[in-house]
């Protein structure tokens, strides 16, 4: 395992990171003999981020954090995040961040967390998306950044961060104020907008090179969705495909993935190892959450990061795809 700088937090974190969601779902449907197989695995592999939230289970994937971190030596244990959504027309954030970690500090029985992370989508006003919070909610006096500061003064938490889904330059205009040390980007070989400049008939959404514009301003970036919920990984679908990025369906992540298999090779690992080995490609990345349902996916994404980024040969070729738009014209 590589370990990668975390934007200006100091930290340093694992190339791969163990995600706590619901797509995988390991932490919160699986027995605790697996789960607890599981935390395992990742740590002798060289994990050393776990992610978690509130919302991930109904609470679920924090309740066993809780006792899977107290089963092991307090050196062992790796840095943990978590999340909070808020409510835009309730106002108060400083009360609604506060309540929230309170309540997931319990679930987790901990004292503290490495990281907080805002997970509301971003966009230009609130009818623009739906439960969204604009720039000026996040940044103003007595906003969200101020309510999330009050918790790293008080050391509730280290460091806090935003999910960056949302309007692309709502999201640029977050970066760009450097008040939050990290953002949760989505960044996969079906959509790599948020990583380079893409075509001017490109059809999936454009996050126009958010990753770049988080390096040049000291953000650490996770990336979410590596796996385009499964659709780059495997055939089979389970319903919780697609929606994340904004005008992320389902069938042109298939259309798309569809003129990628002909281009992979046995040499370049399975699909899940791909698509790990694309986003490892750029070096704005701090870390990529997997999440896995059973212990061979963590398995398949531990051997991705000792094999590396893919070779250059295909990543031309998948940069080909992309300029053209995966030839859906």
């Amino acid at each position: 395992m590589k370990y990668r700088n975390f934007g200006a937090t100091g930290l340093k974190i694992s190339e791969i990171i163990f995600g706590g969601g619901a797509v995988g779902g390991i932490l919160i449907d699986a027995d605790d003999d697996t789960r607890r197989q599981a935390i395992r695995m990742a740590l002798d592999g060289g994990i050393n981020w776990i992610d978690s939230a509130a919302s991930y289970g109904n609470g679920r994937s924090e309740e066993a954090l809780a006792w899977l971190m107290k089963e092991l030596p307090e050196d062992e244990r790796p840095y943990i995040s978590t999340k909070t959504a808020f409510d835009r027309d309730a106002g108060d954030y400083a009360g609604q961040a506060e309540r929230a970690l309170t309540a997931s500090l319990e679930r987790l029985q901990m004292d503290s967390v490495d990281l907080y992370t805002v997970h509301n989508r971003i966009a230009s006003s609130p009818d623009a998306v739906p439960g969204s919070l604009t720039p000026d909610d996040m940044l103003r006096k007595d906003g969200v950044a101020d309510a999330m500061q009050s918790l790293v003064d008080k050391g509730l938490i280290r460091h806090f961060g935003f999910t960056s889904t949302g309007e692309a330059d709502s999201l640029h205009e977050i970066i760009r104020s450097q008040r939050f040390t990290t953002a949760q980007i989505y960044y996969n070989l079906l959509n790599p907008s948020a990583g380079r400049d893409m075509p001017a008939n490109w059809s999936a959404y454009d996050h126009k090179n958010i990753i770049g514009a988080a390096e040049k301003n000291g953000v650490g970036v996770m990336v979410i969705r590596v796996l385009a919920a499964g659709v780059i990984a495997t055939d089979t679908r389970t319903g919780r495909e697609g929606g994340v990025a904004l005008n992320n369906e389902v069938a042109p992540d298939e259309e798309r993935m569809a003129r990628v298999l002909p281009l992979l090779k046995p040499e370049h690992g399975a699909r899940s190892q791909v698509a790990i080995r694309y986003a490892m490609r750029n070096f704005g990345v701090s870390g990529i959450e997997v999440g896995m349902a059973e212990l061979k996916h963590l398995e398949l994404a531990l051997e991705a990061a000792e094999m590396g980024p893919l070779p250059d040969d295909l990543l031309a070729q998948l940069d080909e795809l992309a300029d053209t738009n995966f030839g859906m014209n």
